[in-house]
C-alpha cells in the first residue's frame, strides 16, 4: 500500500486547516533547510489545546499572536512532544501569553534543561570531542566550536514547571481520549498522541512521510511535524525498515576492506554536500548506525593510535566439521 495524502497543500502561514473533527493544522517557518514545522490545535470544549510550539523567531511569535486573537476561547493546555527547539522553543512564551500549563514527559523536560545548561555530557564541547573521536576533520570541528550552544541560542527560555505525561497515560481533550505513546531514539522520551475515536495519530518526529523515524499504528491519519498529513502507516513503517537495513548493509560493506570512522562514512549515508548544521545531525546518525551494527555483532570497534574510533566488518567464523 502506498501513502495517501488527504490534504495536498499545507495551510498558509497563520491559517488553520481542520484535518479531523476538532483537530486543526497550522504551519510555522523554520530557519533551516527543513523549512517548516506542523503544529496542532485541538478543540477542548470552549477552549483550545496547543500541541508543539514552534521555533522562537519574531515572525513565528507574530503568527501566534494573530492566531490567538482569532481563537474563540482560551488556551487550556500546552502539550510538547519533545525537547527540540522547533517543538519546545516557544513554550515559555506561550505559557506567559496564555497562562496555560505545560504537559510533557519527564525525559524531555529534564533533557531540555541538561542541554540548555550543558551538563551531563550535553553541550558543544562534549559533541566536538565525540565527533573528533569518530574522525571528523579539524575544519568541521572548528565550526562547531565557533558555533557554540545552538540549543541555548534557539531556546531563549525554558519552562520551570510542567505536568508529567508518561507511557500509557490518557490525555482527555474535548471528551476524547488521546493515548500517550513513547518512542526512543530521536529524543529520549518522545511523546506521540493517538486518538482511537478519531483515528488520528499526532506523531511529532517519530513518524514522518518523507524522512526517517518510526512507530506503528494501523490505518490512521498521521499528523507529522514535517511534511503533509498522510495515511498508510504500515507502508511507511515497512519502507523505513527496508531503508534502514539497506543503509546498515551499505555501512557494513564499506567496512569490509579497511576500518572506517563515522566521518569517513558520511558520504555512504548522505550523498550530498552538508552544511555545519546538517553535519551535526549526519554525524549523530552515522554514529548511531555504527553503534547498532557493533551491538548486533556485524562490526567491531577499535580506537587507533590517533584516537579515532573506527569500525571493521567482522569475518564470519569458519565452520568446522
Amino acid at each position: 500500500m502506498s501513502l495517501h495524502f488527504p490534504h495536498a497543500h499545507p495551510p498558509a502561514a497563520g491559517e488553520l486547516t481542520e484535518v479531523a473533527p476538532g483537530v486543526f493544522w497550522l504551519r510555522m517557518p523554520l530557519p533551516f533547510q527543513l523549512d517548516h514545522i506542523n503544529l496542532w490545535l485541538l478543540r477542548d470544549g470552549a477552549g483550545w489545546v496547543i500541541v508543539d510550539t514552534g521555533f522562537p523567531d519574531d515572525s513565528v511569535r507574530g503568527m501566534w499572536s494573530q492566531i490567538l486573537e482569532k481563537l474563540d476561547g482560551p488556551v487550556t493546555r500546552l502539550i510538547v512532544t519533545h525537547f527540540h527547539p522547533d517543538h519546545l522553543g516557544l513554550a515559555s512564551w506561550l505559557m506567559e501569553k496564555t497562562a496555560a500549563p505545560l504537559s510533557m514527559t519527564t525525559g524531555e523536560f529534564l533533557t531540555a534543561h541538561a542541554v540548555w545548561n550543558e551538563v551531563g555530557g550535553h553541550g558543544p564541547r562534549f559533541m566536538v570531542e565525540q565527533f573528533r573521536q569518530h574522525g571528523l576533520d579539524g575544519e568541521h570541528l572548528a565550526r562547531f566550536e565557533k558555533r557554540g550552544s545552538g540549543y541555548r541560542k534557539a531556546v531563549p527560555a525554558l519552562p520551570e514547571y510542567y505536568d508529567r505525561l508518561k507511557a500509557g497515560d490518557i490525555a482527555t481533550v474535548d471528551g476524547k481520549k488521546w493515548q500517550i505513546l513513547i518512542g526512543h531514539g530521536h529524543a529520549p522520551e518522545h511523546m506521540a498522541l493517538y486518538c482511537v475515536e478519531l483515528g488520528v495519530l499526532i506523531s511529532g518526529d517519530m513518524l514522518l512521510p518523507r524522512i526517517s523515524t518510526n512507530i506503528s499504528v494501523f490505518e490512521t491519519l498521521v499528523l507529522p511535524s514535517h511534511g503533509l498529513p498522510f495515511k498508510g502507516v504500515r507502508a511507511r513503517v515497512e519502507a523505513l525498515r527496508s531503508h534502514h537495513e539497506e543503509r546498515l548493509q551499505a555501512l557494513e560493506d564499506s567496512c569490509e576492506r579497511a576500518p572506517q570512522s563515522a566521518a569517513e562514512l558520511l558520504d555512504v549515508l548522505f550523498n550530498r554536500a552538508l552544511d555545519t548544521h546538517q553535519t551535526m545531525f549526519a554525524m549523530g546518525e552515522a554514529i548511531a548506525h555504527l553503534n547498532y551494527l557493533e551491538q548486533a555483532g556485524r562490526l567491531s570497534r577499535n580506537t587507533g593510535t590517533d584516537g579515532v574510533i573506527r569500525y571493521s566488518r567482522l569475518q564470519p567464523k569458519a565452520v568446522t566439521h
